[in-house]
């Protein structure tokens, strides 16, 4: 009896010493550093294409690629076809609109003369009139002198105003036909300055157009924006891309992200630009570093109803970690422990 009484106690001791232990661990893991495991995740880029084409060449997956080398080359002829209709149609257009111009000068010119002409018409008929004015009061001089003049002297100044009245009624007629040239002229001159202006704004669309052409073709090769490693293609030379399609993606080996979850608790302990701790069961003893990236607005794994501190205690929020990745050795897939490193 007394063997299974020592026996008791000894394993109610043992209990007692396990149970002491475990409260001392998590008091100390709750003094400690918050931490917790994760998984590596690769930081990148997608291509996608603006064009519906078929693939004539793509880069290998896990080629290294500087920025603008290309990754995905698409079929480009006809594109390319109606970059060169385009450049004719801007030649053909330039060169009328030289026509155009030289055209419009040319019936600037001539309304410019026609102006003239008119005014110079008017300073003729200005002239005759003074003188038909004149031949009348010559006349009518005469008429009065009676049988002291002869009658030739009479009828030589009423012929000097009947031709000047012709003379008169000629240069008038020769003015109303000067003015409607020049307005003729100036209404061609601005026709011709309208059609001028025309050819220059049609040259405006075209040159609109070959500049949507051109990037059409700059878009049928894809180039990487930065530099990284091609880490997958989605279509195979001979395969057709849609429009928006992802063709590629390239990810940046020198840094990885990671997700951990911080408790409740231990959420005054996180905050973004912190520096933390990464270790890799597959490089074991070696530490990479990296800074807390982004800690979530919105907890995850909540109870349906929380109601106790314990329960309020199971809330998680995701803290999203970049890692350096020194020699490009953390890869996307593998399992990490990340620790935060230093107080709020």
């Amino acid at each position: 009896m007394k063997r299974i009484l020592i026996i008791a106690l000894g394993l109610i001791g043992v209990l007692a010493g396990l149970i002491v232990w475990r409260i001392q661990a998590q008091a100390a893991a709750l003094r400690g550093p918050v931490s917790g495991s994760g998984v590596v995740e690769s930081i990148g880029v997608d291509l996608s294409s603006r064009l519906a084409a078929r693939v004539t060449r793509a880069a290998p997956e896990g080629t290294e690629v500087a920025q603008g080398d290309v990754i995905v080359e698409l079929n480009c002829d006809e594109p390319r076809a109606i970059l060169a209709e385009v450049e004719a149609q801007l030649v053909v257009a330039r060169a009328q609109a030289v026509g155009a111009k030289s055209a419009a000068q040319a019936a600037d010119r001539q309304g410019s003369a026609a102006t003239a002409n008119t005014r110079a018409v008017r300073a003729q008929v200005g002239a005759l009139e003074s003188r038909r004015d004149a031949a009348r009061r010559e006349a009518a001089r005469v008429g009065r002198l009676g049988d002291l003049v002869a009658s030739e002297r009479h009828d030589k100044a009423q012929d000097t105003v009947i031709a000047l009245e012709r003379e008169v009624g000629s240069a008038s007629a020769s003015r109303v036909a000067s003015r409607q040239q020049a307005s003729a002229a100036q209404a061609q001159a601005q026709s011709a300055a309208e059609n001028a202006q025309a050819v220059q704004d049609a040259i405006a669309v075209v040159e609109a157009r070959l500049a949507r052409a051109k990037l059409t073709v700059e878009e049928c090769t894809i180039v990487a924006p930065e530099a990284g490693i091609v880490e997958r293609t989605y279509f195979e030379p001979g395969e057709l891309v849609s429009f928006g399609a992802r063709v590629a993606r390239i990810i940046r080996p020198q840094t990885i992200r990671a997700t951990f979850y911080v408790p409740n608790a231990e959420l005054g302990q996180v905050r973004v630009g912190q520096p933390v701790v990464v270790v890799a069961d597959a490089f074991e003893g070696r530490e990479f570093e990296g800074t807390v990236y982004r800690v979530g607005l919105e907890a995850e794994f909540t109870p349906r109803n929380v109601q106790t501190r314990s329960d309020r205690d199971r809330l998680v929020f995701p803290a999203e970690v970049d890692v350096v990745n020194d020699g490009g050795l953390l890869r996307a897939g593998m399992p990490i422990t990340i620790t935060v490193e230093g107080g709020p």
